[in-house]
C-alpha cells in the first residue's frame, strides 16, 4: 500500500506489474480490494493501480460533499505522482462516474475506458430523492443500511450462491466512515450528466450491464449508447459482474486492453 496527499488529504493506493497502466476505480461502499482477483492476472502484462477513493478504504474524507470532479481530481493526483501520462480506466458504478469526470478534466490521460456497471447520465429527480433518503437510514442505522444495500446490488438468483461473497463485500462496506458514505451520496446527487462523453470521446470505450441490475435498469443505461461507438456487454445478473461474471469478465477486459 501507497499513500499520496490530496489537498491535504492521505491517498491510499496499490501499483503492481510493468507495461501501459490500467487504473482500476472501486464504486460506492468498495474499495481498492475489490479488485483482489483482477490485479494478479491484469499486472502480468500491465502495470496496475488501484485507488481508494476520497472517503473509502484507507483514503481519508475531503469534505462534507465528494463531487466526481474531486474523486477525478485525487485520482490524477496518484498518477502525477507515479508520472503516468496514459492508462486504461476501468471504473464500477460511482468509479464508473469518477472515470468519465477523469475524461473529461484530463481527456489526454484516457487510453480507453470500461463502464462496469455504470452510467453517463446524472441522476433524475426520484434518484436524487433516493439518495436523500439514503442519508437518512445510514445515519439512522449505519449496519441495517450497509446491509440491505449490498445484498440489493446482487440479482436474487445469485444470493444464496453468492452467500460467501457478498458477506465479503459487506465487512468491507462496513469499513467505509459515515463521513465518506453521506459525501459520496451527495457528490453522485448532483453530477452532471456526461452522456457526451460516449458520443464525442476519441477513445475507445466498452459499457458492461447486467439485465437484472437492480439500481441501473437495463433497457434505459443502454440507451444511451444508441448511435455511438461504445461496446457493449451483457450479463444475466445484477449490478455486481466483477463479481457474478468473474471469470468471464477477466477475458471480456483482458481482451479490450489487447484490442487497443
Amino acid at each position: 500500500m501507497k499513500q499520496t496527499q490530496f489537498k491535504n488529504t492521505q491517498i491510499s493506493y496499490s501499483d503492481v506489474g510493468k507495461g501501459t497502466a490500467i487504473v482500476l476505480l472501486h464504486g460506492f461502499l468498495e474499495n481498492k480490494t475489490m479488485w483482489d482477483f483482477y490485479v494478479p492476472e491484469f499486472a502480468k502484462k500491465n502495470r496496475v493501480i488501484t485507488i481508494d477513493l476520497l472517503g473509502h478504504g484507507e483514503s481519508e474524507c475531503l469534505g462534507y460533499v465528494h463531487s466526481m470532479e474531486d474523486h477525478a481530481d485525487a485520482v490524477y493526483a496518484v498518477l502525477s505522482e507515479l508520472r503516468i501520462r496514459k492508462a486504461f480506466f476501468v471504473g464500477h458504478s460511482m468509479g464508473g462516474y469518477v472515470a468519465l469526470a477523469f475524461a473529461e478534466l484530463y481527456p489526454e490521460y484516457i487510453k480507453g475506458i470500461v463502464l462496469l456497471n455504470s452510467t453517463a447520465k446524472a441522476d433524475n429527480e426520484e434518484r436524487k430523492i433516493n439518495r436523500d433518503r439514503a442519508v437518512k437510514a445510514v445515519k439512522q442505522s449505519f449496519v441495517n443500511f450497509i446491509s440491505l444495500s449490498i445484498a440489493n446490488l446482487f440479482s436474487e438468483n445469485n444470493r444464496e450462491r453468492l452467500a460467501l461473497e457478498i458477506d465479503k463485500v459487506k465487512k468491507e462496506a462496513l469499513k467505509t466512515p459515515l463521513q465518506g458514505i453521506v459525501a459520496s451520496l451527495e457528490g453522485m446527487k448532483i453530477r452532471t450528466d456526461r452522456e457526451h462523453v460516449l458520443h464525442l470521446s476519441t477513445f475507445p470505450i466498452l459499457m458492461v450491464l447486467g439485465e437484472k441490475d437492480p439500481v441501473l435498469p437495463y433497457h434505459e443505461t443502454s440507451k444511451q449508447i444508441e448511435q455511438t461507438k461504445v461496446e457493449l456487454i451483457t450479463y444475466a445478473d445484477g449490478h455486481m459482474s466483477y463479481i457474478e461474471n468473474q471469470e468471464n469478465l477477466l477475458k471480456v477486459l483482458i481482451a479490450f486492453f489487447k484490442k487497443i
